[in-house]
């Protein structure tokens, strides 16, 4: 039997703190079927690859994937849709404005549930260089030999 969440991070984007700086995180709403949310209460979700797109002021989580759901018969969902994004106008605005800045780009950081309510947190980043990661690998060893 499978490991069931009932509350808390569902699909965590680990990759994304390595290739890219997190300037701001917001938190917005996800519109998905009935499969897709036992799909990924079964943790059946994965963020590698994705970025939020927004078409006419409405944004969309874009290459987010969610496995089908073994029971989901003819109703299943498509695994790599695009998802709408529920977010306040300003919000929306203020991201828009952001990520048109040259360098800026919103990709999604995790899933998790919030009163029984999948929530997506999003993360405006600017893409890390080389030299970053190789910086932020010896911080976090001086830090872990400090610990020791």
């Amino acid at each position: 039997m499978s490991k069931r969440v009932l509350e808390g991070e569902i699909v965590s984007n680990r990759k994304a703190y390595h290739d890219y700086e997190v300037l701001e995180s917001i938190e917005a709403g996800i519109v998905l079927r009935g499969t897709e949310i036992k799909s990924l209460r079964e943790g059946g979700g994965n963020l590698l690859d994705n970025y939020v797109s927004i078409e006419k002021g409405e944004p969309f989580l874009k290459l987010s994937s969610i496995a089908p759901y073994k029971f989901g018969n003819i109703y299943n969902h498509e695994e790599k849709r695009s998802r709408k994004l529920l977010l306040h106008k300003h919000e929306i605005a203020k991201l828009k404005k952001a990520s048109e800045l040259k360098g800026l780009t919103l990709i999604a950081l995790s899933f998790y549930l919030k009163k029984g309510k999948v929530k997506v947190k999003l993360g405006l980043c600017r893409g890390k260089t080389t030299y970053d990661k190789r910086n932020d690998l010896r911080k976090k060893e001086h830090q872990k030999e400090m610990r020791i």
